[in-house]
């Protein structure tokens, strides 16, 4: 039994490191598990990140969790949209991009379209067609240059975000989204501006959401930031997703929590 134990208690330990190494940075690091309530009433298990820049404070629900890296999924395309304006591979959001004539899984994702509408509706072979531009050598010096997530591109150029290596955490996420929220990511103003503004989302009470969802590996993300007068508030949801049924628990657990 002493044995079984031990294996645990090094991967618990583990766990606990990633987190504090995560939020070794912020000033104050505030764990709320009653919010875990949330996930409970939508029959959903995940973690949820907020991260405020101003204060350098992040808000987490379930830490282990928030520290542990998934694949991104869609949530790539938000680095996938900057790295490609920033590298030229495509002139701008309103360019049109092939989808390249294949049956896909999904209907509204058979025709060429611009980046804008792509990742509106998450349409993966656009997005794919702009990693074939862009090229694996570029992206590990682009994901180096903007330390995300393992930094971990593998060989397979159209799949890496889906299927891994690529792999980020809750809380990386949502740092990440609040350096791109206030335009401190190592790249052009422009590129940053211009996936700004196709990552709006809605607008309400002097609210602005930003927002990209994500499914993969059977793990669901909600990602992005909210802007008000005064600052802006940054988060990173992820929840364990089987089905597309539950897809719509993403943003309405992420919602309730903020």
């Amino acid at each position: 039994m002493k044995r079984a134990a031990r294996p645990f208690s090094l991967i618990a330990s583990a766990l606990l490191f990633l987190v504090h190494s995560f939020s070794a940075q912020a000033e104050e690091v505030i764990e709320r598990p009653d919010l875990l309530e949330v996930f409970q009433k939508h029959h959903a298990v995940g973690s949820f990140v907020l991260y405020d820049p101003k204060k350098d404070q992040l808000t987490i629900v379930n830490s282990k969790r928030a520290a542990m890296r998934y694949a991104p999924a869609s949530t790539f395309k938000i680095t996938n949209s900057l790295i490609a304006l920033e590298t030229k591979a495509v002139k701008d959001e309103n360019e049109i991009i092939p989808y390249g004539g294949q049956p896909q899984p999904v209907k509204t994702w058979m025709r060429d379209m611009s980046m804008r509408d792509a990742i509106a509706i998450s349409n993966v072979p656009v997005y794919q067609e702009l990693a074939r531009r862009v090229g694996l050598n570029t992206y590990r010096h682009w994901l180096s240059k903007l330390n995300y997530g393992n930094q971990s591109v593998g060989t397979k150029v159209e799949r890496f975000w889906l299927d891994g290596p690529l792999a980020i955490s809750a809380i990386e996420q949502a740092r990440f989204a609040a350096r791109l929220a206030q335009n401190k990511l190592p790249l052009s103003d422009r590129s940053q501006r211009l996936v700004r503004s196709i990552l709006k989302f809605d607008e309400k009470d002097g609210h602005t959401l930003y927002v990209k969802s994500g499914w993969a590996q059977k793990i669901g993300w909600w990602v992005g930031w909210v802007e008000y007068t005064g600052g802006v508030q940054a988060f990173a949801l992820n929840i364990d997703m089987e089905e597309t049924k539950d897809a719509p628990k993403r943003g309405t657990i992420a919602k309730a929590l903020l």
